[in-house]
Parts: structure tokens; sequence; C-alpha cells
């Protein structure tokens, strides 16, 4: 078997254009234009890599990040040869709406997903009338209605820790809706846009983006500050929470471990997972 290099990539990107992290046949995603990226820098051989492309966090199509994490194989003496120029050359090749913006070798016991300790997620509102700033209307919801900055905190706070959120989340089958949220608040920045910061272990689908619609009902006064706990209750989906659009939503960190412990980390969230 060839020889490989394990590579850790930090990635931002504009969701608006794309279909999503993953890669879809016919559509553009933010892997698709990454692995062409890479299989042109490798030349004849790039057909067959780079391999195992894993990301700590699989965005929907609209969904920004910047921070994103993801792990590729090169064959260690390619990697050689490019690791001086595979940033810059990656810059040259990859679209303007999304960048590589770190390459670094790591043990092949790091894993972008399972060795990750964290995910944190950022959502921005304006609820001022005249809607968004021109130049953030791709990653800020405008919302036509005063929010409540207490309510939405206190909605948030009753989230806080480790649930079953199956009435937030699209349900995968054999896997869990269990996750540990550490971290649910909202502030209002000095342009007076809301921005709400939650951080977990891990996220199932649609997830941040149904608390986040859950919230904000309760932000403009339609539901209790009370109602998005009770709905922690519940095993099935709840037809009664709004999932927020996804052009609002931006991944902005993942947390890892000391190198020590990828290994023991990954083992630990795949069985948690299962």
């Amino acid at each position: 078997m060839t020889e490989t290099t394990r590579l850790r990539l930090d990635v931002s990107y504009d969701g608006a254009d794309f279909s999503g992290w993953a890669v879809q046949p016919g559509r553009r995603t933010v892997a698709g234009v990454l692995i062409e990226a890479l299989r042109r820098i490798l030349g004849a051989s790039g057909a067959e890599w780079p391999l195992g492309l894993t990301v700590a966090g699989r965005t929907d199509a609209g969904v920004h990040a910047t921070g994103q994490v993801c792990h590729i194989d090169l064959p260690a003496e390619r990697y050689e040869e490019l690791a001086g120029s595979l940033l810059r050359r990656l810059s040259a090749l990859m679209p303007p709406d999304a960048r590589v913006k770190g390459v670094l070798p790591v043990p092949d016991t790091f894993d972008a997903r399972f060795s990750a300790t964290f995910r944190r997620y950022e959502y921005r509102v304006c609820d001022d009338g005249w809607g968004p700033e021109p130049l953030r209307r791709y990653d800020t919801l405008g919302w036509l209605r005063p929010l409540d900055l207490d309510r939405l905190n206190a909605a948030a706070a009753g989230l806080l820790g480790e649930h079953d959120f199956a009435a937030f989340c699209k349900r995968k089958e054999h896997a869990t809706t269990i996750r540990a949220i550490n971290r649910l608040d909202w502030r209002r920045e000095a342009d007076r846009t809301l921005v709400a910061t939650v951080q977990a272990d891990a996220f199932c689908q649609a997830m941040v983006r149904s608390l986040v619609g859950a919230m904000l009902a309760v932000g403009e006064g339609r539901r209790e500050p009370d109602w998005p706990a009770k709905l922690l209750t519940l095993r099935e989906r709840s037809s009664e929470v709004t999932v927020a659009p996804a052009h609002g939503l931006t991944l902005v960190a993942v947390g890892y471990p000391a190198e020590t412990e990828y290994a023991a980390r990954a083992d630990a969230t795949r069985r948690l997972r299962a």
C-alpha cells in the first residue's frame, strides 16, 4: 500500500451558491470543488486521490462556515513535494466563495468528525424594520417584528445540557438524537443585530436552525419562554417548530483535544453515536 500523510484543512465558505458540503451528482458543493482542486494539483494520480475526505460537520445548503475542519490522506511522497506550495496552489484553484485557510499534517489518529470535542455555530438576525445591511444580506436573517433579548435568553437557558432533541431534529435510522449543549445564548451587537451562539458536542441535521426557529417564536412573543424546553419531552420531530432559514447560520469553530487524545476521543464518540 502507498504510504500516506493525513492533512487537516481549515476551510471557510459562503454557502449561498453551494448545495451544502457533501458531494452530490450534478450539484455544486463545497466538498466537490475542494476535491476537484486537489485532483488538479495532484495531476495524473489525482483520479484516485485524495482519500478519506472527512468533515467535522456536513453543513446544509445555504449554511456558511468560517471555522470548518476536514481531513484528507495524500500520498506521503507527493505531499513532501507539495508541502511548501499546497496552500498557495489551493488558493489559486478554489473559487472565491470557498477558501482553504490552513493545511497541517496531523497523526493518522486525527479524525475531523469523531475526534472533535465541540462544534460552535452562530445565527444572525436583524429585527430592524428595514432589514439587514446589504453587505450582510447573505449571512443575516431579516426579521420584520421586534425581538426581545431577555425572552430569547430565557428560552435558550431551558435548552442547555444533555437532552434528547428529537423534537428539533431530522431523525436518521439507527442514530441517536441525544446531544449535550454547553453554550446557548443571545447577544445584541453594536449594529443592533442579534446573534445566537450555540455550542455542543455535535448536532443532528437541522437541529440548530430548529432551535433558533423555536426561540424566535418566543422572542417575538408568540410563545412563552418555557415552550422550547417543554418540547424536549417529545420523541419525534415537532410540527410546531419552524426551521429558521439556512443563510443566517455559520459554523464558526470546531474544537479538538490534545494530539495524544485524538484516538480515544474518536473511539468514545463512535460508541456514543451508535
